[in-house]
């Protein structure tokens, strides 16, 4: 019978627990059918964003519906839209949209693909937007403002 050093069955053993806790408290997917409708979420995170690039809203309200990535983008836009307005001596104003539809499909099981058309008073826009369910909720793990 081969000895083994006393320290190394424990750390084999508190590695596959540490892995085991690591899985258990990563965000966990969500079937579609677990979730709410998410046209409500789609218009709302759509409104959040164009007031955040207006400078009306903080880009902080919508980070409980955005994955990490997305709101990273968002914040930089955000910062760099802040500059614009500032050199152009321009104040933050309420934008002025209507949402004309939102489009959406989903390719996967608690996944959905979205466009939401966005009319303003100059033109018209397009929300792309990517919701993954994840811990019960959808989170925008995509979002594109064209």
């Amino acid at each position: 019978m081969a000895t083994q050093p006393a320290g190394t069955a424990r750390t084999l053993h508190a590695s596959a627990d540490a892995r085991e806790l690591s899985e258990f408290f990563a965000p966990q997917r969500t079937s579609s059918d677990a979730l709410p409708d998410p046209e409500s979420l789609l218009r709302n995170l759509t409104r959040g964003v164009l007031e955040v690039l207006s400078g009306v809203r903080e880009v902080d309200q919508l980070a409980r519906w955005m994955a990490e990535e997305p709101y990273r983008k968002l914040v930089t836009r955000a910062n760099l839209a802040t500059r614009a307005r500032s050199a152009r001596g321009v104040p933050a104003s309420r934008p002025v949209h209507a949402i004309m539809s939102v489009h959406y499909s989903a390719p996967t099981d608690g996944v959905i693909e979205s466009v939401v058309i966005v009319s303003g008073p100059a033109r018209t826009r397009a929300v792309a937007i990517r919701l993954e369910g994840m811990d019960r909720r959808w989170r925008a793990t995509s979002l594109a403002l064209l």
